[in-house]
């Protein structure tokens, strides 16, 4: 790959992020915004889905799709996937996004 001047510049702006992210508090604010998020989807899903009542099969099954293939990333033996920001900032989504579809189950009694 060239470099030019906007190679440089992402390069120098991804590496200035990651050095920003290495800061524990910094991390810990991604990961709660990741689970955050993951709630607010999950909601939305749900509320989505509720509305269209032809949608929850499909919804449902790309939920579980979803957690399995980050739980199968996340948790498995090979890679330091869990090391990662990324990874854990994935992982934390998903565990927003069960909890968020918890939450509205728990609210309709179903």
């Amino acid at each position: 790959m060239q470099n030019t001047r906007l190679n440089t510049l992402f390069t120098d702006l991804g590496q200035l992020i990651s050095v920003e992210l290495r800061n524990p508090w910094r991390r810990l604010s991604v990961l709660a915004i990741a689970l955050l998020f993951g709630i607010y989807v999950g909601i939305s899903f749900a509320s989505v889905a509720g509305q269209r009542a032809y949608l929850d099969v499909v919804v449902a099954a790309f939920a579980v799709t979803f957690s399995e293939i980050v739980s199968w990333i996340h948790y498995r033996n090979r890679g330091n996937v869990r090391k990662t920001l990324w990874g854990e900032a994935l992982n934390f989504f998903k565990m927003g996004l069960t909890y968020g579809l918890f939450v509205i189950a728990f609210m309709l009694g179903s």
